[in-house]
């Protein structure tokens, strides 16, 4: 077990783990429950600064916060794994969250709406519409069937002599709207033909 932790604090934050030295907030650490929700799964490591070092958590408060989170919260609930481990004398918080089966899940934010967020690298982003309904579909376990008509071979083309591209190009390029757009685009990542690369400033998409 303590191996296990070890190699956490070797590894560093990243897509599928999160390092926090205390609990102050149950719905800013909701925000990370959902994104790991929304992706693979994930580790919160209560007790541990950013530089990796252990502070160790102080009370039960830690669990609490937790559990608060992840019952009132997140959206659908969240079951989380606990288990406590003792490293030099502190104790550090290790806070399993599984793949969630009811994607996508939400965030109560201090606006009191909920918002989607997913995990991108070692951050927590909120998602777009699209990431939003491709969620919904993997959710669904129903089959994509995908009609290449004039738009999606446009931009498959594209795709093919270009890196990149966004909704926005997409649409003035073939001269649809936004919704026809965003549609096809769900379709495509849904069938994995192309990835969407979610970013704090702009969402793109490239060929698989």
């Amino acid at each position: 077990m303590i191996d296990r932790i070890k190699k956490y604090l070797i590894d560093g934050e990243g897509e599928t783990l999160d390092y926090k030295q205390e609990i102050s907030s149950a719905s800013k650490i909701a925000k990370t429950m959902v994104s790991f929700a929304n992706h693979k799964g994930g580790v919160l490591l209560v007790g541990v600064r950013d530089n990796r070092s252990i502070a160790g958590i102080r009370s039960e408060d830690e669990k609490y916060m937790l559990d608060l989170a992840a019952s009132f919260y997140c959206k659908p609930e969240i079951e989380l794994e606990l288990e406590e481990h003792n490293i030099g004398g502190k104790v550090v918080l290790e806070c399993t969250i599984l793949e969630g089966e009811l994607k996508p899940y939400s965030a109560k934010g201090e606006d009191g709406k909920w918002w989607v967020h997913i995990r991108n690298k070692d951050k927590s982003l909120l998602a777009s519409k699209i990431v939003v309904d491709v969620l919904k579909r993997q959710s669904s376990n129903k089959g994509t069937l995908i009609k290449y008509g004039k738009n999606e071979e446009a931009l498959l083309k594209y795709l093919e002599d270009n890196d990149r591209i966004t909704l926005q190009q997409f649409r003035k390029m073939v001269n649809i709207s936004k919704w026809r757009a965003s549609k096809i685009l769900v379709n495509l990542i849904s069938a994995g033909v192309i990835l969407n690369h979610t970013h704090e400033k702009t969402e793109f998409y490239t060929l698989v």
